[in-house]
C-alpha cells in the first residue's frame, strides 16, 4: 500500500506537468486537475508509442519524460490547484485512496496478467515495439497502448505495475471536481481491476467520463474524439465510443469534418502500430492484408479464430460441436452456458433490450445516439466473438445513463460504502467466492488478505525457465508453467509452440543478429521439426 502511494504522488504530478503541455498544444479537454491528467496521459502515451518502434521504453526515456513533466509541474505551480478541495472533498479522496490502494495490493489473479500483460511489458520495456512479434506469440501483436504507458513507468515509477490502481486514484479526482456522484457507485467495482495492469480498467473509467462530457455539454469535440479514438486504440471493443462522439458531433453539433483531424492522425497511428506488430490494421482481425513479410501465418490465424468461438462458449463444446450448431442452437447455447457466464448473457442482452425500450420513451437525442452506438458495438462483439469481457463495459454505460439523474451524493456515498466493503471482503476471503461461485474461475486465483501488502504489492516470482533453439532462434520456455510473466526474453509461451508445430512453422529472426528487427515465420526443415518435436516431449515429460 505505502509503495503504490508513492508511486501515485509522483506519476501524477508528472502527468499533470504533461497535461499542461497538451493544453498549449492542443487546448483543454476540461478544465480542473482531472482534465490535465487525462490530457497528460494522452500525450505520454502517443509519444512513447512513437518512440517505442525506435528504441524501448527503458529507464532513460523514463527519466526524461518523469523530468520534463514534473518541470512544468513545479514551473507553472500546478500544485495550486489542489488547494480548491474542500475539507469535506479532501476526506473524501483520503477514503476512497486507501481503499484504492488496499485493493491494489493484492497478488495479480487475472490469468491474462501472466500470459499477456507482464510479457508485453517486458517486451516494451526492454525492446520496444518489435517487427512481427505476433509470431513469438500472438497475443504480443496486440501491444496495447496502455501497457505502452505502463511499461513507460515500469522502470522506477511503478515496478510493481500497479498503474491501474494509480487510475483509479485519479477516477476520484474526477468525480470529486466534476460533482457528479453516481461515479461514486462504479468505483468499488473497478477496485477488481487494480492489481494488474488490465486494459479493461482504463477503456471503462475513459468511456463514463467521455459520456459525463457529452451529457455535461461539453462542445469540445476535436480533444473529446481524439480521446474516444485513443480509448479505441487501448481496446478496440470500445468502438462505440468514438462512433458515438462522431455523430454527437454530427448531429447535435452539426460540425463539419474538420475537429475530427486529431482523432484521425490517433488511428492512423493505431493501425501502423498494428500492422508493425501483427501484420494487419486491427488485431486479431485478418482483414486489411498488405502483403507484410512478418505477418502471421494463415493455420496459426485459423486456430486463434477457432480458440475464440470456443471461448464463446466458455470452452464448454469443441469447435466441432459448434460448427454443428443451427442458428437456434447458437443463440440457445450461449444464452444458457453451465455457470455465471449464462447470467452474464442474459443480462447483457436484457440490458440492451431494456435500454431500447428506455430510449424510444425519453426519445432525446444524445440517449438515441448512445443506444445507437451501443447497439452497433452488441452486434460487432456478437458476430466476432461474444465473450463478456468484450462487453462488460455496457453494463456500466447503461447504468450511467438510466440512473445519473437519480444518485445524489447521499446516494452514491451509501452504494459506495457498501460496495467497497463487500469487494474488499471479497479480495480478503477468496473461499467464499470459490465455495459459492464455483463457475466464476478468476476467484479461485485469489489468494487472500497478507500483512506484507500494508507495505508493498504482492507479485509472484518463478524464474523457472528452459533454454531451446530452433533455426536461428534461442528461446526461453517456462519450466512447467503454462505462462511465461517472468521467463527472460525472447521467451514463448507452450501453447504457441504446440500451435506452430501444429502448423509445420516457426519463428525465426528477421537478421539472426539483431532480435530487434523483428521476426518472421518460417516452414520448418526436417530437422528443425525434429529439434521442435524435442522440445515439445521436454515440455509435456515437465508437465508431468
Amino acid at each position: 500500500m505505502l509503495l503504490i502511494l508513492f508511486s501515485s504522488i509522483f506519476i501524477i504530478p508528472v502527468l499533470i506537468g504533461w497535461g499542461k503541455i497538451m493544453e498549449n498544444v492542443s487546448g483543454i479537454l476540461f478544465q480542473g486537475i482531472s482534465g490535465k491528467i487525462l490530457s497528460g496521459i494522452l500525450g505520454i502515451s502517443l509519444i512513447w508509442t512513437l518512440i517505442s518502434f525506435f528504441i524501448p521504453l527503458n529507464i532513460y526515456v523514463e527519466a526524461v519524460s518523469i523530468f520534463v513533466g514534473l518541470f512544468f509541474f513545479f514551473r507553472n505551480r500546478l500544485y495550486g490547484e489542489f488547494y480548491q478541495f474542500s475539507k469535506k472533498d479532501f476526506i473524501l479522496f483520503s477514503a476512497a485512496t486507501l481503499i484504492i490502494m488496499l485493493a491494489g495490493s493484492y497478488y495479480p489473479y487475472i490469468l491474462d496478467h501472466f500470459g499477456y500483460y507482464i510479457p508485453t511489458l517486458q517486451w516494451l520495456a526492454e525492446y520496444g515495439m518489435v517487427k512481427g512479434i505476433s509470431n513469438v506469440d500472438l497475443t504480443l501483436g496486440q501491444m496495447s497502448v496502455w501497457h505502452i504507458f505502463q511499461a513507460g513507468f515500469s522502470n522506477f515509477s511503478d515496478p510493481f505495475l500497479r498503474i491501474n490502481a494509480v487510475l483509479l486514484i485519479i477516477y476520484t479526482i474526477y468525480i470529486i471536481e466534476r460533482k457528479n456522484w453516481i461515479h461514486l457507485c462504479f468505483l468499488p467495482v473497478l477496485l477488481l481491476f487494480s492489481q494488474s495492469p488490465s486494459p479493461d480498467l482504463p477503456v471503462i473509467i475513459f468511456s463514463l467520463i467521455i459520456l459525463n462530457e457529452l451529457t455535461a455539454g461539453n462542445r469540445n469535440t476535436a480533444l473529446l474524439f481524439a480521446f474516444s479514438v485513443f480509448v479505441f486504440s487501448i481496446k478496440p471493443t470500445m468502438i462505440w465510443l468514438p462512433i458515438l462522439v462522431f455523430l454527437h458531433s454530427v448531429f447535435i453539433f452539426k460540425n463539419n469534418f474538420k475537429p475530427l483531424l486529431l482523432g484521425i492522425l490517433i488511428l492512423f497511428l493505431f493501425f501502423i502500430k498494428n500492422i508493425w506488430t501483427f501484420g494487419f490494421p486491427v488485431f486479431p482481425v485478418a482483414i486489411g492484408d498488405l502483403g507484410v513479410s512478418w505477418k502471421p501465418n494463415p493455420e496459426v490465424l485459423k486456430i486463434s479464430s477457432q480458440f475464440a468461438i470456443m471461448k464463446t462458449y466458455d470452452m464448454q463444446y469443441t469447435y466441432e460441436e459448434i460448427q454443428k450448431f443451427s442458428t437456434s442452437d447458437y443463440i440457445k447455447n450461449w444464452l444458457f452456458l453451465a455457470g455465471i457466464k449464462s447470467k452474464i448473457n442474459i443480462l447483457f442482452i436484457l440490458s440492451l433490450a431494456v435500454f431500447s425500450v428506455f430510449t424510444w420513451i425519453k426519445k432525446r437525442k444524445l440517449i438515441t445516439l448512445i443506444c445507437i452506438s451501443l447497439l452497433i458495438k452488441g452486434i460487432l462483439v456478437l458476430a466476432f466473438s461474444a465473450q463478456y469481457r468484450f462487453f462488460i463495459d455496457i453494463f456500466f454505460v447503461i447504468f450511467f445513463v438510466l440512473f445519473h439523474e437519480y444518485f445524489n451524493q447521499k446516494k452514491s456515498m451509501i452504494v459506495f460504502s457498501v460496495l467497497s466493503l463487500f469487494f474488499i471482503s471479497m479480495l480478503s476471503f477468496p473461499a467464499l467466492i470459490q465455495k459459492y461461485i464455483p463457475s466464476f474461475r478468476v476467484g479461485s486465483f485469489m489468494t487472500g488478505f497478507e500483512k506484507e501488502q500494508l507495505y508493498k504489492p504482492s507479485t509472484y516470482e518463478y524464474r523457472q525457465f528452459n533454454i531451446f533453439k530452433i533455426g536461428n532462434f534461442k528461446f526461453n520456455v517456462s519450466h512447467n508453467y503454462p505462462y511465461s510473466f517472468d521467463t527472460p526474453l525472447p521467451a514463448v509461451t507452450p501453447f504457441y509452440i504446440f500451435d506452430d508445430v501444429k502448423a509445420g512453422i516457426f519463428p525465426q529472426l528477421s537478421d539472426k543478429n539483431d532480435l530487434k528487427k523483428g521476426f518472421i515465420w518460417k516452414k520448418m526443415t526436417p530437422e528443425e521439426k525434429k529439434e521442435a518435436l524435442k522440445v515439445i516431449n521436454n515440455i509435456k515429460n515437465t508437465d508431468k
